[in-house]
């Protein structure tokens, strides 16, 4: 059951965290977290009913979490004051489908269409760096590389986690179809 919820959750998952944190490293740790956290628990305690939204609420909390430790652990480095972190409260219910934005994201110009097409893969095909680099015919640790600098690329730019305006869609669509 895990195994399916994987396949058919993880790029849905994955958008929603990244346009949540806006960051790639955070939201992919945060969902590895409740990937194996659900590997334990839902065996003893059953599968949740909506078991996307288990997941989101789950890597949510654990990168909350994570940013505030990091965010203490500054604050006394520092010894400063650093303002508190709003938490959204999150209805099970509602939650977006943001796959759209991640794949823009993921295809922004900025970005070679090899790494645009591998960081596609990786983030909402869940497709491991392995599976990527055997398409690619490269060793794993290029990949790894590729992958790498392109998820900093985005944060360095500032990329923004969105479809874009209407402007911008022409020069952007292409890649977005290249990929798919």
């Amino acid at each position: 059951m895990l195994e399916q919820v994987f396949r058919d959750e993880w790029g849905r998952v994955l958008a929603s965290l990244i346009g949540f944190l806006g960051d790639f490293d955070l939201a992919e740790e945060a969902a590895q977290e409740a990937f194996a956290l659900a590997a334990e628990r839902w065996p003893r305690d059953g599968t949740p009913t909506n078991p996307r939204a288990w997941l989101v609420t789950t890597a949510r909390n654990r990168a909350i979490d994570r940013l505030r430790r990091d965010r203490v652990l500054a604050a006394k480095t520092r010894l400063l004051d650093v303002p508190q972190t709003v938490e959204d409260v999150l209805d099970e219910m509602t939650i977006r489908d943001e796959r759209l934005e991640l794949v823009f994201t993921c295809c922004h110009p900025a970005l070679a269409l090899d790494a645009q097409v591998a960081l596609t893969l990786r983030t909402l095909g869940g497709l491991s760096t392995e599976e990527i680099a055997r398409a690619f015919l490269v060793p794993e640790a290029t990949m790894k590389k590729r992958l790498v600098r392109a998820k900093h690329k985005i944060k360095a730019a500032g990329i923004p986690f969105r479809v874009p305006p209407a402007h911008l869609l022409p020069d952007r669509l292409a890649a977005v179809l290249a990929v798919v």
